[in-house]
């Protein structure tokens, strides 16, 4: 994005508001909101913000060239939220209010013109204007707010990185057919919940059990077997029941895109909404290569971002797949060093 585009997204009073919020004060946000988020949407919403950092919007709009810069990073696939903005987010259960959900961030924007005081500008304040929003919208469907905090904080970041023209000219569908539309969330938090029955004796087997993986909850057919302790990406490969190719050049073998079996390439990477504790713990490379990339800096040892070469399953789990991969964390990382002016995509996947 240029600097012209930028600015524009600054124009309005709400705009310049998000525009105060780095990377470490919405996490902090997010943090704040967790609580008041609903089991459903809790691992939805923060796989969501890794999914689409703040971090990686403004280093492409800041960049002198982005195109240059997107090659360097090595990004394959979808990175930008300006042509997600109503499908982004459609493994949030809260994707079924987004139309009112983004309606109403659109009047609480319009709403600042006339302000006479600004709000807090703390992730604090940021918090309650997104439980504010959450709550009318809430009132008005007469919904519990735990399930509209989530898809609110997720629109509130979708127009910070799209600008409030982009955002107010998508059609602010949901993206779901009728019958998901119509699942409860206890229905799938059960779901998620459920492992598969290995049958009269299956207590005695071992090496022989099976694993059901759910890679996309709003369709029957998203999903696959795969042996005990087999890891997310080699199951996926034995999938062959869509062109992968055709809908995702990086899925080269099955519905999971993957270059390479040994977490190099960072093209794996996956959330977990259901089913974290059914992953065997992250092992040293893993857990030191998924940093590298820039999906997820923890030291939990079954974290809500995972590399499916690398995560065994133990149990049935539900994954959501990224849209895009590349090596953004090494570019965090050079940043922050004396001699990284300029990085190269060999020093990047070295």
């Amino acid at each position: 994005m240029s600097t012209s585009a930028t600015t524009a997204m600054t124009e309005t009073p709400f705009i310049s508001f998000l525009n105060q919020f780095d990377e470490q004060a919405w996490a902090a946000t997010v943090s704040n909101l967790l609580p008041s988020i609903h089991e459903v949407d809790r691992n939805a919403t923060q796989i969501w913000f890794a999914f689409y950092p703040l971090g990686l919007f403004k280093a492409l709009s800041e960049a002198e060239d982005p195109g240059k810069l997107a090659s360097e990073l090595l990004l394959q696939g979808n990175y930008k939220l300006t042509g997600q903005i109503d499908s982004s987010h459609q493994f949030l259960y809260g994707h079924r209010y987004w139309n009112q959900v983004k309606s109403a961030v659109e009047r609480h924007a319009a709403q600042w013109n006339g302000l006479q005081s600004v709000p807090s500008q703390s992730p604090a304040g940021l918090s309650e204007q997104i439980g504010t929003v959450a709550g009318e919208v809430a009132k008005s469907l007469e919904v519990d707010s735990s399930l509209l905090v989530g898809i609110t904080a997720v629109a509130f970041m979708t127009l910070r990185q799209t600008g409030l023209e982009a955002f107010k000219q998508a059609p602010g569908k949901m993206q779901l057919d009728k019958k998901h539309a119509q699942r409860r969330p206890d229905q799938i938090l059960k779901g998620r919940a459920k492992d598969d029955s290995q049958g009269l004796l299956g207590f005695l087997k071992t090496v022989d059990k099976k694993w059901t993986v759910v890679f996309d909850e709003n369709d029957d057919a998203a999903k696959y077997k795969l042996n005990h302790l087999q890891d997310l990406a080699w199951g996926a490969a034995e999938d062959r029941t869509r062109d992968w190719v055709a809908l995702d050049p990086r899925r080269i073998e099955g519905p999971i895109p993957v270059e390479c079996r040994s977490a190099s390439c960072g093209t794996c990477w996956i959330g977990v909404l259901g089913g974290a504790e059914k992953l065997a713990p992250v092992a040293v490379r893993e857990g030191k290569k998924i940093k590298e990339f820039g999906y997820i800096d923890t030291e939990d040892s079954r974290p809500l971002i995972r590399l499916a070469c690398q995560s065994q399953a133990e149990g049935a789990v539900s994954i959501v797949i990224p849209p895009w991969n590349g090596v953004f964390g090494k570019f965090l990382k050079a940043k922050k060093e004396p001699k990284a002016d300029v990085i190269s995509p060999e020093e990047l996947v070295s």
